[in-house]
């Protein structure tokens, strides 16, 4: 059977792959074909219907760019339709047919064309499709011509239907009938395909109807969104069928768009017509004008796939061609043509074992040596697994069989056999992507790109497993600096666990974080978060912006240390700091190979730095957090954090960015998100702190007030008190460190009622009543005990409340007693008292010991609660003071004194918040003060809405302001607490009491009352009303109200009333620690003192060393590794604990229990062939028998002994008796057909030992559309009998066809003219006139696109030099020294090629060194040519041959050993391209390079000549 129709007869039976070349047409120039944005994409998947604006983009879109096939012209066919009717010959009724279709035509012949009779028109079939009553989920689908452009059908999937561009491409083919799987198999195909689909983001293309393949493709989608959760997203399954053969598509057709169009599934009616499957999520149904005709589909999807391939997927900064490959299970003859060409185009190949049929047949061969798979074998396999069909096959479609099958299996590479149960292959998912590598392996590459593209497939698909098993293998050692650009790609996009793979496999961040990377990091932030948004405030706020715009990249680091400074604080310095005028710019971005552009910039650039060129950042560990945890992203963060040196700092710094980015965040997930990791990463400081402290708690308090240059200049301490770490500053540690601080230089060990008593009588200090920490001061007396006593904050504190408490009496007895008309001398203390504190209010605001600034420190200061009370009590009493020295204003100015007093009391609340009692008890009365003003407000409402009513009906018009507001506020407030209005009931009414007419200003208006009987009038019933009402809502509800949320806030500040406390407990002690000794009012001399040294002086202000201490170098390197070294220890603590966890241990519990039932499984699955496993050893019995008799029978004949016409023939009656065990395994097969089990390892050995020419019998002839007659192994030489052979006749046209073409005229084996047709093999056979291939039957007779028939000579001149480094020195590997050789390439060409060719009759020269070599260096080289090595004179295995015209070459060695040679420097100076298409290049000899393979084969034998590596 011919291909073509073999093609034909199988479409009908199967779903197809085959991948064809692309036409021109695919490259139409389809403008912006870009990924769509996701956040659309995601949007459209979830929506049911298209809004307004979306619908009314595709409905223009569509039918503008996309179009169908209608028949224009009826022609009556001879056969009828299902129904009896009628049919023209493309299938459809007359009544299908457009009316122009019917009427009387132009057409004059009868015949119906394809061609001629079938037009495009816009399409009226697209849009959402809904499954009538099997789910509601919504698809797309799309009517489109089978001569559609791939990139206009891609442009519709990626910018319409918004898809997502895929990271791999899944081409699931093979049989389209329905087909019985085992179970288990079923099972794991099923979770495998979906696996890799949903961890990769690829699409699944099938054909797309609800049968075979399809169908179980289909079910797996439906398995996986079932089980699946709305996060995990929606796998895009594409179903790519032809229009005419879907039964129901009438409901499909919506002129202007189905939105959405129901599609019924009608398995029964459907007839010789398919349904779609509802589990697909998007259709292409390919039309070409006809009904009921399968296969149409199969070349436009081979194309698309094609298409697609070739696009660009682009991520992270790194990007692939996204690769794919094709998934087989079952299948027929027209499965077996698609995988032929999916090979032969280099697509890789996973056969499902055990499906059937084709999957089958291959699996059953694929580990066979070449020269075994033979036409006998084949046909015994497709009488075992095409029973039914068996006897359909002819002699010529099984040798197509064969030699397609031999084609497939010799490379390897490419196909990988998916068997159930072998070791390391569990699952499909695996086997895919495995096949994927494999397949990539086999590529050549220069240099390392190989490993790279592995690694960038790998970190696209997210597969770290597939990255840990089969990258970072032994096999290849990788350097650091060679995974910095996947490092990259896989921090921008979120790939934690590849991160960690890097970092584990030796990257170091303090060579990957350059200056360069961290701004390309920071352009590629993800745009949804809100740090970027801030960023872009920044960058538009800039006033620089506009004017260095042209020559700044947008981001620079110092506007991100401007962000981070609002984040952190401004108590921190700039991270990055801003550059100088005079440094420039300098972008050195981002990768190995990797050949992309990322906005305009190669990512492989970023790491071209040169050797002179300093772009490390101070702590690249840092700059990666930073970067990720304003990203929010959690696992990342952790990742890095652990790598961290400054660790504590960092965990600190981290918890507030989260809870200052918190507070702006507005969507409440993402900012609960950044409490909860803000949480994490407090716990993880008081974790490490913690560690820290049990080991040496000197060196721990020392790592608390550290100055960190890292984060800034400031100190753990100060960055979890910004932060609000309450719990880490109420650890254990740091408030024994605050308690230190705060008894200076004295011993905690005190008790208070000594200091009180030395404080009083400081004499008594010399006397050992108070020891002091350090022992000098213990053993010394005299000033500097005195000095030390009274410079501690406890001392000074106590000392303060004394003086505090002595003012505030005084200044009460002034008040109550001695508050004369002109001030007394006890008022004038208070004036001098309060003077004092004014000057220490002043000398707060101003101490500026870090250089913060004037509006800083007054922003600061004004922030604490306690200094705007001091603020607002030091006016009042100065606007009491003015009032009080002007005699009108006396009385008012001792109200307003009055008042201030009670101001100054409530400033004593500070005082107490030391006192581990009274402290929490005040933090509870503030937040209970909250509680009132929104307990007013609900108040305000009742007592006013009461108080207007009672007023409005008790009084008429009463003017008076004051008693209205007595009426209306006054007493209904009152009435709460049990004093009722008078007159409300109209009991106890007295004119006496009230003014009638509101004239009486001591007395309150009469209620509205008779002028006559002088009674109240009003109605009595409806005040008493309102009374009760008011009472019930104030008394009970609002007031239990009040206590209800007294008990709350109570309850929950009790809870972390410890917590608050010792965190505002620092602030006093921070506070008293920088205050001069003498209270008030003597703190005056304090003042003085220092005014004198600042201003006078000039000296400046020093920093207090007991808060925040810089270290020396040395001693900071050695506390930061000793704080690594404990933070190991935390983290395993931390790994520890979490395998202890209950939920932890009930994990693994199951994780075991699951792989003890799989491996339970695998055990019932083997025992159950028990039975074929003791059989498979008698067979092996068997055939070793067989083997020792064939050697006995041999040994006889040899002796002697018999003839060679009856020797048994067992080996061959073995095998054909036994054609039914081919389901058994493949080592029993062997054994079974004489094979040795241990074959696999020779195997390779024995394909490279083939001694028949391969390219030259490749089905498809190179640049022509012929098909070679196919020609198996054994049937290449023309010895062996081949009697169907009718191989086709092919020439390509030449304009000297008469001078390479004079049949009956050529002289063969001689120099025919200026053709010289000698073979390098001696004489060669000429039959029918025509010289026979020396090396067997190629499957194609004529010239081919050759010069001429018989021998076509060229010459491959291997011009080499030795690789040396800088310094001059040979280059070696694995000891032998390196080559390089000269070659050239052509811009459409993939290889490298060396620089030869075809010579022009009587020339010496190939034509392509010529286009590389100017013309007056050609004598030289033909001098060098002569004294050159020959390496290879003979036959060459080319694409072009055929059976008449071959190619045979002479390759010479042209070798330059000394690098000063003249002939090399003058070559060197000669190299040009004339052609701009044509490339030339010195290259490294290796193995892997892309050259052809007979070229290859060339330069191994150079190599060889040289001893060099190869």
């Amino acid at each position: 059977m011919e291909p073509s129709a073999l093609t034909k007869a199988g479409s009908n039976q199967e779903e197809g792959f085959g991948v064809q070349s692309r036409r021109v047409a695919d490259l139409g120039l389809v403008p912006n074909l870009r990924r769509s944005n996701s956040s659309l994409c995601k949007s459209r998947r979830s929506q049911y219907l298209f809004n307004s604006c979306e619908k009314e983009n595709l409905s223009s879109w569509i039918p503008e760019n996309i179009k169908k096939k209608e028949c224009i012209y009826f022609v009556e066919s001879s056969k009828l339709s299902d129904a009896g009717k009628v049919v023209c010959e493309c299938g459809y009724t007359r009544e299908q047919h457009l009316e122009e279709a019917v009427k009387p035509h132009t057409f004059q012949s009868n015949e119906w064309d394809p061609k001629k009779h079938v037009q495009e028109m816009p399409t009226d079939a697209f849009g959402d499709i809904v499954f009538t009553g099997l789910s509601q989920k919504v698809g797309k689908y799309v009517r489109l011509s089978q001569d559609t452009p791939s990139s206009v059908t891609y442009q519709l999937m990626t910018q319409h239907w918004g898809l997502d561009v895929p990271n791999l491409l899944i081409s699931v083919t093979g049989g389209a009938k329905d087909f019985n799987m085992k179970p288990r198999l079923k099972s794991v195909f099923r979770r495998g395909l979906v696996k890799v689909a949903q961890t990769t983001g690829a699409w699944i293309i099938t054909g797309g109807s609800h049968t075979g393949v399809m169908k179980q493709v289909g079910e797996a989608v439906r398995d996986f969104s079932l089980s699946s959760s709305y996060n995990e997203g929606e796998i895009v399954t594409i179903g790519i069928a032809t229009w005419g053969t879907v039964h129901n598509r009438e409901g499909l057709i919506h002129p202007t768009g189905g939105f959405p169009a129901e599609y019924i599934v009608d398995e029964e009616g459907q007839g010789h017509l398919t349904c779609l499957d509802s589990n697909h999520s998007h259709f292409i149904l390919v039309d070409d004008g006809t009904h009921g005709r399968y296969g149409v589909e199969i070349p436009l999807r081979s194309k698309l796939e094609k298409f697609i391939s070739e696009q660009t997927k682009e991520r992270g900064g790194v990007a692939i061609k996204i690769p794919i490959v094709c998934v087989v299970l079952e299948g027929g003859p027209g499965t077996l043509h698609t995988i032929y060409n999916a090979i032969t185009h280099g697509t890789p190949c996973v056969v499902v074992e055990g499906s059937g049929r084709v999957a089958d047949v291959i699996a059953q061969v694929a580990s066979l040596p070449i020269s075994e798979i033979t036409i006998s074998l084949i046909q015994q396999k497709l009488a075992v697994f095409f029973q039914e069909m068996f006897e359909t096959f002819t002699e010529g479609g099984i040798v197509e069989w064969t030699k397609k099958i031999q084609d497939i299996v010799r490379r390897r590479q490419l196909l990988t056999i998916f068997r159930e149960g072998k070791d390391g292959q569990q699952d499909v998912d695996v086997a895919i992507l495995q096949a994927l590598l494999k397949a990539s392996r086999s590529h050549d590459h220069f240099g390392h790109e190989n490993w790279d593209h592995q690694l960038k497939l790998a970190v696209a698909w997210n597969r770290v497993d597939i990255a840990r098993s089969e990258i970072f293998t032994d096999e290849r050692q990788w350097k650091p600096s060679e995974l910095h650009p996947m490092m990259t790609a896989a921090l921008i996009s979120n790939k934690p666990e590849f991160v960690k793979l890097f970092l584990e496999n030796g990257l170091r961040l303090k060579e990957f974080v350059t200056w360069d990377t961290l701004l390309y990091l920071y352009k590629n932030l993800d745009p949804s978060c809100l740090f970027h948004c801030k960023l872009q405030k920044v960058l538009a706020e800039e006033p620089e912006r506009v004017a260095c715009a042209p020559a700044l990249p947008a981001v620079q680091m110092h506007h991100v240390a401007q962000v981070l400074r609002e984040l952190l604080g401004d108590f921190t310095q700039p991270l990055y700091p801003r550059p100088r005028s005079s440094d420039r710019p300098r972008l050195l971005l981002p990768v190995p190979h990797i050949k992309l552009n990322v906005q305009g910039v190669s990512l492989r650039s970023l790491y071209k730095r040169s050797s002179g060129h300093v772009t490390f950042t101070m702590d690249p560990v840092r700059d990666l957090l930073i970067w990720a945890i304003v990203q929010n992203r959690r696992e990342l963060a952790e990742i890095i954090w652990a790598q961290s040196q400054d660790c504590i700092a960092a965990a600190l710094a981290c918890s507030k960015i989260l809870k200052e980015l918190s507070k702006e965040e507005e969507d409440t997930d993402s900012s609960e998100e950044m409490l909860v990791l803000a949480d994490q990463y407090e716990h993880r400081a008081i974790g490490v702190f913690t560690e820290c402290y049990r080991k040496d708690e000197e060196r721990a308090q020392k790592l608390l007030i550290r100055v960190s240059e890292a984060w800034g200049k400031t100190t753990c301490l100060q960055l979890a008190l910004e932060a609000k770490d309450m719990k880490f500053v109420s650890h254990g540690g740091i408030q024994a460190f605050l308690t230190k601080v705060w008894w200076g230089q004295l011993s905690v060990d005190n008790g208070l009622w000594r200091v009180i008593l030395c404080m009083l009588a400081f004499p008594l200090l010399s006397t050992g009543l108070i020891s002091f920490r350090d022992r000098r001061l213990q053993a010394v007396r005299g000033l500097a005990r005195v000095r030390a006593f009274f410079n501690a904050p406890v001392v000074i504190f106590h000392l303060n409340i004394l003086s505090y408490f002595s003012f505030l009496c005084l200044f009460a007895y002034v008040l109550m007693v001695d508050f004369q008309p002109s001030p007394s001398w006890c008022e004038r203390l208070i004036y001098l008292w309060l003077f004092s504190l004014v000057c220490e209010e002043l000398r707060q605001l101003l101490y500026d010991p870090y250089e913060c600034g004037l509006a800083k420190m007054a922003l600061l200061y004004f922030s604490d609660f306690w200094n705007k009370l001091d603020i607002a009590a030091i006016l009042l009493f100065i606007a009491g003071l003015t009032c009080r020295l002007i005699p009108a204003l006396l009385y008012p100015g001792r109200i307003v004194l009055s008042l201030d007093f009670i101001m100054f009391c409530l400033r004593l609340m500070h005082i107490f918040t030391i006192s581990k009692t009274l402290g929490p008890k005040i933090i509870i009365v503030k937040r209970m003060m909250k509680d009132v003003f929104f307990f007013l407000f609900l108040l305000a409402v009742w007592v006013v809405s009461f108080g207007v009513a009672k007023q409005a009906i008790l009084i008429h018009n009463e003017s008076r302001v004051d008693w209205i507001f007595r009426g209306v506020v006054y007493q209904s407030y009152l009435t709460i607490f049990g004093q009722m209005p008078a007159y409300i009931d109209g009991v106890n009414f007295n004119l006496d009491h009230c003014s009638p007419n509101g004239t009486d200003p001591y007395k309150p208006k009469c209620p509205e009352s008779d002028s006559t009987h002088h009674q109240p009038i009003f109605p009595e019933w409806l005040t008493v009303i309102l009374l009760c009402l008011y009472l019930l809502f104030t008394n009970i509800l609002l007031l239990n109200l009040l206590i209800a949320m007294f008990n709350y806030t109570f309850q929950q500040v009790q809870e972390h009333t410890d917590q608050i406390w010792k965190f505002q407990r620092h602030d006093l002690i921070e506070e008293y620690q920088g205050r001069p000794p003498a209270p008030p009012p003597f703190i005056l001399l304090s003042h003085l003192h220092l005014f004198i040294k600042r201003v006078v002086l000039k000296i400046p202000a020093k920093r207090h060393k007991q808060l925040k201490n810089k270290l020396e170098k040395n001693e900071e390197a050695a506390l930061l590794s000793w704080e690594i070294y404990l933070k190991e220890n935390y983290l395993q603590n931390m790994q520890y604990q979490q395998k202890q966890r209950p939920e932890q241990k009930i994990q693994d519990i199951s994780n075991r229990v699951d792989a003890m039932v799989d491996l339970l499984e695998m055990d019932r699955l083997k025992s159950s062939g028990s039975t074929e496993q003791r059989l498979a050893s008698l067979e092996e019995q068997v055939a070793q028998t067989t083997r020792a008799l064939h050697w006995v029978v041999k040994a006889l004949r040899d002796g002697g002994f018999g003839s060679e016409k009856g020797t048994p023939t067992l080996g061959v009656q073995m095998r054909l008796r036994w054609p039914t065990l081919s389901w058994l395994s493949p080592a029993s097969q062997k054994v079974l057909e004489g094979q040795d089990p241990e074959l696999d390892s020779r195997q390779k050995v024995e394909d490279l030992g083939d001694s028949h020419h391969i390219n030259a019998r490749h089905l498809l002839y190179p640049n022509a559309a012929v098909v070679r007659f196919p020609v198996p192994n054994e049937k290449v030489p023309w010895g062996t009998e081949f009697l169907i052979y009718d191989p086709p006749f092919y020439s390509a046209d030449r304009k000297d066809k008469d001078l390479v073409d004079p049949m009956g005229k050529i002289t063969y084996n001689a120099v025919d003219g200026p053709t010289d047709r000698r073979s390098y093999h001696g004489s060669y056979m000429v039959r029918d006139g025509l010289p026979l291939n020396p090396m067997g039957r190629t499957g194609l007779r004529g010239r081919g696109s050759l010069s001429c028939f018989g021998p076509n000579h060229t010459l491959q001149p291997v011009v080499t030099r030795w690789r040396r480094n800088q310094d001059g020195a040979i280059c070696r590997r694995s000891i032998k020294k390196v080559l390089e050789v000269l070659v050239v390439k052509h811009v459409l060409s993939e290889h490298w090629a060396l620089p030869g060719g075809s010579r022009e009759p009587g020339e010496v020269l190939p034509r392509k060194l010529k286009q590389v070599l100017q013309k007056e260096f050609w004598p030289s080289f033909e001098s060098l040519l002569t004294q050159g090595t020959e390496v290879y004179k003979g036959y060459v295995d080319d694409p072009r041959n055929t059976d008449n015209a071959w190619i045979e070459t002479v390759a010479i060695s042209i070798h330059f050993p000394d690098q000063s040679s003249v002939e090399l420097k003058r070559l060197n100076s000669h190299l040009h391209t004339s052609d701009p298409g044509m490339s030339i290049r010195w290259q490294v000899v290796d193995k892997r390079i892309p050259l052809y393979a007979n070229h290859k084969a060339v330069l191994q034998k150079v190599a060889a000549l040289f001893g060099a590596y190869y």
